[in-house]
């Protein structure tokens, strides 16, 4: 059994993203959990949300155990980038990228793969 959860358009860097995903990729749920509760990255706090979603949706509809679930597969990609600029000396122009990211996740009742 496998269950996914998916958050879309995050305002946070799909770099800064990562960093906290490569911590929780392939260790059970209340591991994963207590580390993103206690991590002080800004990206934890979506990761975190994506992931009780992901265990929610396999209590619901799977009827799963959430003792014995792990995550199977983690993973950010880039989402659209908005583009802004900002006024710079002698009349020129700098640009800002706010990037966005998709943070998807995959709990399942084996052990995931890294």
């Amino acid at each position: 059994m496998q269950v996914k959860a998916v958050s879309k358009y995050v305002r946070i860097a799909p770099q800064k993203c990562r960093l906290v995903v490569d911590q929780i990729r392939a260790k059970p749920v209340a591991k994963a959990l207590e580390i993103l509760q206690f991590s002080v990255k800004k990206a934890a706090d979506p990761v975190k949300k994506t992931l009780e979603s992901a265990v929610a949706n396999a209590e619901h509809n799977e009827g799963a155990d959430i003792d014995e679930l792990w995550i199977q597969q983690a993973s950010v990609d880039h989402g659209p980038v908005v583009k802004r600029w900002r006024a710079r000396a002698k009349g020129r122009a700098a640009s800002i990228w706010k990037r966005t990211s998709h943070i998807s996740i995959t709990v399942g009742d084996s052990k995931g793969e890294r």
